[in-house]
């Protein structure tokens, strides 16, 4: 899976909505590989795009036609200086792999020293997770090669995630802890009012 990480200052959050809405119920339809996207605006107007795609080259065929290049210039107007792009082919669902339902979700970013530990980690079965985490639904991890990353965590609800968050974490998952241990330069994003799309 790949995933295309677009940020930047946004100006008209409705607006910005209603574009990707649009987006989902047209160019959407006829977009090769594109499986979905979860979307918001942080309260200090930070606009976040995570859009899945099952390869590089579909996301890059999307992006040459010249329909989804008209539609981008519309959406530019909702944006404030530059905007920021990440590609990330090294990508994957976790656990449920988030849910249209959440009521609340979570951006981390950061760097980790050891990209491989932590995909490794993310790849093992999370019933312990569940577990002890029950208000986690699932959600998206990437991974650029120098150790960037970006992390989506769906809640049903930010009350459940801020009470789930004074849990300690079981000894089971202990190479969890740990490998996030090593993370560094981390920023959390939080989307009071996400909206998402998956392809039909």
């Amino acid at each position: 899976m790949f995933i295309q990480v677009i940020q930047g200052r946004c100006n008209d959050p409705d607006r910005l909505r209603q574009l990707t809405e649009e987006w989902t119920e047209t160019l959407g339809r006829s977009a090769e590989g594109w499986l979905g996207g979860t979307y918001g605006v942080t309260d200090d107007g930070e606009a976040v795009a995570v859009v899945r795609f099952e390869s590089r080259e579909a996301a890059e065929r999307n992006s040459a036609r010249p329909e989804q290049g008209e539609w981008w210039q519309r959406m530019q107007g909702c944006i404030d200086g530059e905007v920021s792009v990440h590609d990330c082919d090294d990508a994957m669902l976790f656990m449920d792999g988030g849910s249209d339902d959440a009521g609340f979700v979570q951006v981390i970013q950061g760097r980790i020293d050891d990209p491989e530990r932590l995909r490794h980690v993310m790849q093992q079965p999370m019933d312990a997770l569940h577990e002890a985490r029950p208000d986690i639904i699932g959600g998206t991890l990437a991974i650029e090669p120098d150790g960037w990353f970006v992390e989506t965590v769906c809640f049903r609800t930010e009350e459940e995630a801020r009470a789930g968050e004074q849990q300690d974490l079981p000894p089971e998952l202990g190479d969890f802890a740990e490998a996030m241990a090593h993370v560094r330069d981390t920023r959390y994003l939080d989307l009071h009012r996400p909206w998402f799309a998956s392809a039909r």
